[in-house]
């Protein structure tokens, strides 16, 4: 997972040095990134479907393939658009697609019990590639150059990765029985708090045929549509920082470390938001996120010395660490489980397309004003509409629920 999530992370911190070499403009440069997230959520999309049929040893060797064939390509480009296809086609289609979901659900295969903290370990792979890399290949940029960084990575991934790979086992034991369908509730039964739903919640407040007491479709589009605008908002701090920094007279390295402590907290905060959902549910995870992350992005308009960043920066990776988790965890709380792996990969696609997106206009927007305070305004609204979709979705959740607490009540009385 750390090595397969390296591209993710790298690309940011060659921003700079493939803007200056290609001669082009911020939103350009930022177009690799772009490519490479549409090829990860499309990608992720597949190798699902290869994992299932085939187990996650061979996607992931698939993966190696797809990520050193990618890197090495990518040294030799002569041009950006070759560089970014080569970010779109393999290192992101047919290579880091090939490990975070795949080995996420191969990993919830093979825990019951511990699942959940399980699944969120595995995960926070990706967040520690984001800890490890940048450093690490922004002193390979400063001592070699960018082009050599990226052959260093391919080697790595070519070599490594299928060695990794041997550790997996073909097929989990547990798969054949994630088919069974669930426990049916016994006809009279009392509702009962869930842990899935959180404290006040009750299983009867929710019927899969009406999430959230909407159309399933339209229900699925807010959600989708959350999703993008949550990650337009985060691929802000996390795609420019580097440059950002580089722009007021910090250097990349000082962008590059930034990065790393985002994303090293952001481990810390993914870990924590499973205990989280377990306790107050998905929605207000979601909720209680979103409003962090707004305060955060809110805080880097009128600080941006040094120290105040590396201090922001901690804070926005504690803050936003939970957010996409938290849709996986909704959807499984909320729609028919049979649909939860679509549905799931349906609305973690939307990220990805949102982080893409947003790695873009961040850089378009840079573009037009000269300047990323116009960028991180940008990102509060996209924020707010992230906030205002989920704080709708509660609302709605809430009211039905006190609907079926007072029939409760109702019910007793008369009795």
């Amino acid at each position: 997972m750390t090595l397969g999530s390296s591209v993710m992370y790298v690309v940011s911190v060659v921003l700079p040095a493939v803007q200056a070499e290609f001669g082009v403009a911020r939103a350009d440069a930022s177009l690799p990134y772009t490519l490479l997230m549409v090829g990860f959520g499309i990608g992720g999309l597949l190798m699902g479907r290869l994992s299932d049929r085939h187990g996650a040893r061979r996607v992931v060797w698939i993966g190696s393939v797809g990520l050193g064939a990618g890197y090495l390509l990518a040294a030799q480009s002569q041009s950006l658009w070759g560089f970014a296809l080569a970010h779109g086609l393999l290192l992101g289609l047919a290579g880091s697609s090939a490990t975070f979901g795949p080995l996420v659900a191969d990993t919830s295969l093979w825990f019951v019990r511990r699942r959940g903290i399980a699944v969120a370990i595995c995960a926070s792979g990706n967040y520690l590639a984001g800890a490890i890399w940048p450093p690490l290949v922004q002193q390979a940029i400063e001592t070699v150059g960018w082009r050599q960084a990226y052959q260093g990575l391919g080697l790595a991934c070519l070599l490594l990765m299928p060695l990794l790979a041997q550790g997996l086992r073909l097929r989990a034991p547990l798969a054949p029985a994630q088919g069974l369908p669930p426990a049916r509730p016994q006809p009279g039964a009392a509702a009962l708090p869930t842990a899935a739903g959180g404290a006040g919640q009750r299983t009867e407040a929710r019927d899969p045929a009406r999430p959230f007491g909407l159309k399933v479709a339209t229900a699925q589009g807010l959600l989708c549509v959350a999703g993008v605008a949550c990650c337009v908002a985060m691929a802000m701090p996390q795609v420019h920082i580097v440059a950002y920094c580089g722009d007021l007279g910090y250097g990349a390295a000082s962008g590059a470390q930034m990065l790393s402590l985002m994303l090293a907290c952001g481990i810390v905060s993914r870990l924590l938001s499973g205990w989280v959902c377990d306790h107050i549910g998905g929605l207000r995870t979601l909720l209680l996120g979103s409003i962090l992350q707004g305060l955060a992005l809110l805080l880097f308009l009128p600080f941006d010395g040094l120290v105040s960043l590396f201090v922001i920066s901690a804070l926005f990776g504690l803050f936003q660490g939970g957010i996409v988790p938290s849709y996986a965890i909704i959807v499984r709380e909320h729609f028919a489980p049979q649909e939860a792996g679509t549905r799931v990969g349906a609305v973690l696609m939307c990220t990805l397309f949102g982080m893409a997106l947003g790695g873009w206009m961040s850089g378009k927007v840079f573009d037009l004003t000269g300047s990323y305070q116009a960028a991180f305004v940008n990102g509060l609204a996209w924020n707010a509409l992230n906030l205002a979709i989920a704080f709708f979705l509660w609302r709605r959740v809430s009211g039905r629920l006190g609907s079926a607490v007072a029939t409760d009540a109702a019910v007793q009385v008369g009795r």
